[in-house]
């Protein structure tokens, strides 16, 4: 490998595994409880790929990949050069695209078989999400697009009062922000406004769910915690950093993410400060949360950028006995820590 390779989109898990695309034209797996090698494999991916169980989705200029995540062999490859607007979704058998010239498709993510394709009128602005027997778009024309998922037959559109963000789609309920400034939910039946939440900002990146409260955040820096049914608030907390994405849940922590080397971190129950997680560089994708056998509690893997160490990828959780094992380097990309440090150090 060249040395001067580096990660050319961001990376994509499993509940196992991380799979970083890269300059020059390879894709190379990782796994994440050891930050051994899995393999390594000659494809030029032109975005951030999907993954299933079984299967890593990458699209190439002139075609889409489908390899195995087992041992990186390909298990079928599908003519494709249309350019996406967001990146390719996975969930439940379907692989869906959606391209910049407003058309979504989806394949049968076993064999990439074409099933349907449709025109929805404008590109879109975030990933679309799949829940139920439905595929939710959010258009660059503010719009939120319901299709059934078998057919792609349109069965409503909501629209909103500016671009949609990341969708949070249930089986009977839609969370979704906007540029607009407002925090909407809305009924997957028939796409009717439930309730909406005023903001100081845009709302940018994916939602996130308990049983109790939907979590987002917004441009005016602030983190929001809603009654999930009736959209009252519950809480809310200022933030001391800009977010670049959704929040995320680690046991009963929520974590933000912002351009900074400290991210901070607040008890899911009343917003109250838990400490920060300190990953030991500019985050610069969002953090990915799993379960490690062995290690008590979830565990935190996070990449960040360094002007002298470069891209790393570590793994954080409170607590492990036996230490953390030394730093591994991934070959000419990023050095990965697959260990727990504690990431939520409370404040005095």
């Amino acid at each position: 490998m060249n040395s001067d390779l580096k990660a050319s989109a961001a990376p994509v898990f499993d509940k196992t595994h991380a799979f970083f695309p890269l300059e020059g034209g390879r894709v190379v797996a990782y796994d994440l409880a050891t930050g051994s090698q899995t393999w390594i494999v000659s494809i030029a991916a032109t975005g951030r790929p999907a993954a299933s169980p079984d299967l890593l989705f990458v699209v190439e200029s002139t075609s889409i990949d489908a390899v195995r995540v087992e041992d990186g062999a390909t298990a079928w490859q599908l003519p494709f050069a249309e350019a996406l607007a967001a990146p390719l979704m996975w969930d439940n058998g379907w692989l869906v695209a959606v391209t910049i010239e407003a058309e979504v498709l989806a394949f049968r993510a076993s064999d990439g078989h074409l099933v349907w394709r449709r025109n929805i009128g404008s590109p879109a602005h975030a990933a679309p999400a799949l829940a139920a027997d439905r595929v939710y778009v959010p258009t660059e024309d503010g719009r939120v697009v319901a299709l059934r998922v078998e057919t792609g037959a349109p069965i409503w559109e909501h629209r909103l009062g500016g671009a949609s963000s990341d969708i949070l789609a249930l089986d009977d309920r839609i969370y979704v922000g906007s540029k607009d400034n407002f925090f909407y939910c809305l009924s997957a039946k028939d796409g009717e406004q439930a309730w909406r939440v005023r903001t100081g900002g845009d709302v940018i990146g994916l939602p996130l769910i308990d049983e109790h409260s939907v979590y987002f955040v917004s441009l005016d820096n602030v983190l929001r915690a809603l009654n999930r049914g009736n959209g009252n608030q519950r809480w809310r907390k200022v933030l001391p950093l800009r977010p670049t994405t959704g929040p995320i849940r680690a046991g009963e922590t929520i974590i933000v993410t912002g351009l900074a080397e400290t991210l901070p971190a607040f008890a899911a129950k009343d917003g109250s400060q838990a400490g920060e997680l300190t990953p030991g560089g500019e985050v610069v994708a969002p953090p990915h949360i799993l379960e490690i056998p062995g290690i008590y509690g979830p565990v935190v893997v996070a990449i960040t950028r360094d002007v002298v160490k470069g891209a790393t990828v570590s793994a954080h959780a409170r607590e492990i006995e036996p230490r953390i094992l030394t730093s591994i380097s991934l070959p000419n990309l990023v050095s990965f820590t697959p260990a727990a440090t504690k990431p939520m150090e409370p404040k005095p």
